[in-house]
């Protein structure tokens, strides 16, 4: 047979391919050019449609054009987002990462517009991923471990190093499926833990359904690898989704959860189990057949619930719920009426708030006072479907507490005692070693002092199947004072002969009703803010020198001449009265004018905490012209530091620099950098230098909160080495005054940040620290000595701090004698600290170099 491929043929092709090449190189020629061009002009969009036209047809520059192309990703990105074009802009990212499947900085990128959205499980597997293609990736760590800690929450840990709640849970288990409960539901399983206990036991059917996409693909491997995925069927679904025999075949004859909070109901148990009761779960037994005919039957583990409570005085609740000052900084704060915490339980308060907060009492600065005897406010029978459904409807309970010793009212701590079946219980007491903590009503009421022999009237009830315990009214002597109405003006009702120091609190609160009427709302945490008198103290003092240097500086220059006003931005988060000292500052200073010599620029956003600002500088004799609020004249967050005026500098700029967590705020240095261009000459950026302290600790606290130890597996079942993947080498809201922790050393200074002097930082510094008590050195918590300037500092380690502390937490602890000398390398990148601790007498060996990161948090 001839030839079929002669070489005319061959030559034509190649010809042909050729004019094709030819004619594809002009095209990708003149796309790149008129990409260049259009990065020239800003037009990214369009620039966005050439790259992707020039690598789809010439994959070979790919490695030229990637930073190009990156760098026009993340310009229209910002644009996109800007204009709400969400979709599009996930688009653009999947396009791109069609092109560069394995360029780590591109798939960061598009987690970190993920976990801005709200999808966190979506992000984490895009930070995983980046952090799998370069694991030296210092920005993908910082943001997994910020997720990590968003996913798989703390108490995981903590819950399964629980050896006698995770016991407990499984003898239970086993007693139930022994007793005829074969086919088992766990809802919310979390690791698996609870379904695998079920398997073990005996049970023929095993199912498990999990809301949270992490959670799920976690139980998934630990399902794997204890040889458990063929017999347990688990759903990545909430319980109320599920149907029959859609999702599982038949009922089950029992259902296992432990989705419960620390307010017992928070987490939505009853709805869950009413929804089980219906439609998932075998009938109950009927009175007096609880034995006959097991299998036929359903039943719930936990069984029921009985709810404790007690009233407290605790000054570290009342300074997060409670404004505890006068004033702040030179500043009266009684021209508002009352500022409270999103935490309450009155019936005619926003739907924002909250009904309760969790604490650990035992962990809480101060301590804390009982002022009655623990009282029972609730008994719950989870295996009663009428019970469970009557909940929300039940009338409203009136409790009685006898006040045992004066003190001042300041909430109401809740716990539980979980009863799983007769004869195996869990208690969330303060005094238990659980890994709840206790649910906290705080008392925001103006009138709680409260004398032994009082009786606190608390209200119990179930509203949307919230756990809710309010203090409503004080009786003394047999008069009575409503507390919801010490919160808003005259009282409800006014005792006939009521004892003098009643009386007075009662006038106290009629002197001036238009003033008590008006309520804003704070986080609980800038209520703290606002208590802590110290730092508005020392900023205020530090600001009046700036002032008096500037105007005498100024003076000098124009003798004949008005000075003109000193310019005070402040961007700090949240709500700030920073702005307002200054203005104040300046009006007091003012000299032959109707005009204060400072003008402050507040970047507050939210319209209560303008209104709030405003109600202030009004009650405090301050200009209306002397405070303006800044971001409603920059169009976006880059030119939040942008020039109060073309002609103008800042003279003080005040920089938000700390997370109330604990750690460095997020791209803090490159702020300062910019505050530093846009300082006129003697201006300053407040604070002016932060000086980082640390020391060795020995904790097995921080241990059992960061990751699952030892390496017995948990009641026969391999987890840990599932879990642990989700360990973040940092620590965050802790209160070293009250952790439990042994100090091995004394404080150090690990770290210099100078936001005044860029030439004076530096990006590592080695560390000498010696060991004072010999022990195992398992953390290295640290805070910070916030320098306003070379005078005036705080510290955020101080008691009236509204700033937690840190510790990062070394993954295999550290054994060290007395006199030994540790060394410390701290890195800074960005605003997160790496520290590797190393023995110096052995710095080469791997058994004593432990390496642990801290990241910043974005949330």
């Amino acid at each position: 047979m001839p030839n079929a491929t002669t070489r005319p043929k061959r030559t034509r092709r190649h010809r042909r391919a050729q004019r094709e090449d030819a004619a594809r190189n002009e095209l990708v020629s003149r796309s790149l050019e008129s990409a260049q061009q259009c990065l020239f002009s800003e037009d990214y969009g369009t620039a966005f449609v050439h790259y992707l036209l020039v690598l789809n047809l010439a994959p070979a520059l790919k490695d030229f054009a990637n930073e190009s192309f990156r760098f026009t990703l993340f310009k229209w990105a910002e644009e996109l987002d800007s204009l709400g074009r969400i979709q599009d802009l996930f688009d653009c990212y999947e396009q791109a990462m069609e092109l560069f499947p394995v360029d780590e900085i591109i798939v960061n990128s598009m987690g970190e517009h993920l976990f801005r959205m709200g999808f966190r499980d979506e992000a984490a597997g895009h930070f995983y991923k980046a952090l799998k293609l370069r694991p030296d990736f210092p920005e993908a760590k910082e943001n997994f471990y910020r997720v990590a800690n968003w996913l798989v929450e703390r108490w995981h840990f903590l819950m399964l190093n629980d050896h006698g709640r995770n016991h407990k849970y499984q003898l239970a288990i086993k007693k139930a499926v022994e007793g005829g409960c074969s086919s088992v539901l766990d809802i919310g399983t979390g690791t698996g833990i609870l379904g695998m206990c079920a398997k073990m036991a005996g049970a023929a059917e095993v199912y498990a359904c999990e809301l949270s996409k992490t959670m799920y693909e976690l139980a998934c491997e630990v399902l794997s690898a204890n040889g458990m995925a063929d017999c347990i069927k688990i759903l990545h679904r909430k319980s109320l989704d599920m149907e029959i025999p859609k999702d599982i075949p038949n009922r089950v004859s029992l259902v296992v959860t432990e989705t419960v909070d620390a307010g017992l109901f928070g987490e939505g148990i009853i709805e869950t189990l009413i929804h089980a009761w219906k439609h998932l779960l075998l009938p109950p037994p009927n009175p007096g057949e609880l034995l006959s005919s097991p299998s036929q039957t359903g039943r719930v583990i936990p069984a029921g619930a009985t709810v404790f409570g007690v009233a407290v005085q605790c000054p570290e609740i009342r300074r997060h719920h409670r404004l505890c000052v006068s004033s702040v900084g030179g500043l009266d704060l009684s021209a508002v009426g009352q500022i409270y915490s999103p935490v309450s339980c009155l019936a005619d308060t926003e739907d924002s708030t909250e009904p309760y907060t969790t604490e650990r009492l035992s962990r809480l600065r101060g301590g804390y006072i009982q002022l009655t005897q623990p009282f029972t406010a609730l008994d719950i029978d989870f295996n009663n479907v009428q019970e469970l459904e009557g909940l929300c409807s039940r009338e409203v309970v009136q409790l009685c507490l006898c006040v045992t010793q004066d003190g001042i009212l300041d909430a109401l701590a809740v716990w539980f005692q979980l009863h799983l079946d007769q004869d195996n219980h869990l208690s969330t007491g303060p005094q238990e070693e659980t890994c709840w903590e206790q649910a906290i009503y705080p008392v925001q009421s103006t009138f709680n002092s409260v004398k032994r022999g009082d009786e606190i009237l608390v209200e119990v009830s179930c509203k949307d199947s919230y756990l809710r315990l309010c203090c409503v009214a004080i009786i003394r002597d047999g008069n009575t004072i409503h507390m919801d109405s010490a919160t808003k003006g005259a009282p409800k009702s006014l005792p006939a002969n009521p004892e003098v120091d009643l009386c007075s609190a009662l006038a106290g609160l009629q002197t001036n009703q238009e003033k008590a009427s008006l309520a804003f709302m704070l986080e609980s945490s800038e209520i703290a803010l606002l208590n802590n008198t110290a730092y508005h103290s020392s900023f205020q003092k530090a600001m009046s020198k700036l002032l008096d240097s500037l105007q005498s500086t100024r003076r000098q220059q124009e003798s004949n001449a008005q000075p003109d006003p000193v310019y005070v931005l402040d961007v700090s988060e949240g709500f700030s009265v920073l702005s307002l000292i200054s203005a104040q500052l300046g009006f007091n200073k003012q000299i032959g004018s109707n005009s204060g010599l400072v003008k402050a620029y507040s970047s507050v956003e939210k319209e209560h905490h303008q209104n709030l600002l405003k109600l202030l500088a009004k009650g405090n004799g301050v200009l209306e012209s002397a405070l303006e609020f800044w971001l409603t004249h920059v169009e976006d967050d880059s030119a939040v530091l942008q020039r109060p005026a073309t002609e103008k500098l800042w003279s003080a700029i005040i920089l938000d620099c700390i997370e109330t967590c604990g750690l460095i705020r997020q791209k803090l240095l490159e702020k300062a950098s910019l505050a530093r261009c846009l300082l006129e000459d003697g201006g300053q950026i407040f604070p002016e230098r932060i000086v980082i302290h640390g020391m060795l600790v020995e904790s097995d606290t921080l241990l059992l909160e960061n990751a699952v130890q030892g390496t017995e597996p948990t009641l026969g079942f391999n987890i840990a080495p599932f879990i642990n993947q989700f360990t973040v080498p940092v620590h965050m809201f802790l209160d070293l005054s009250t952790l439990e922790c042994r100090q091995l050393s004394e404080p150090v200074e690990l770290f210099t940040l100078d936001l005044m002097n860029s030439s004076a930082n530096y990006t590592d510094k080695q560390v000498k620290v010696q060991v004072s008590t010999s022990g195992k050195v398992s953390a290295i918590p640290f805070w910070y000595q916030i320098h306003l300037d070379c005078w005036q500092s705080v510290s955020t380690y101080s008691k009236d701090s509204h700033w937690k502390q840190a510790a990062v937490v070394l993954q295999q602890p550290l054994t060290v004698s007395r006199g030994d000398w540790l060394q410390l390398s701290v890195r800074l990148h960005k605003s997160s600290i790496s520290i590797t601790a190393v023995k110096e007498e052995e710095p080469g060996a791997n058994d004593v170099n432990t390496e642990v990161e801290s990241a910043t948090n974005d949330t």
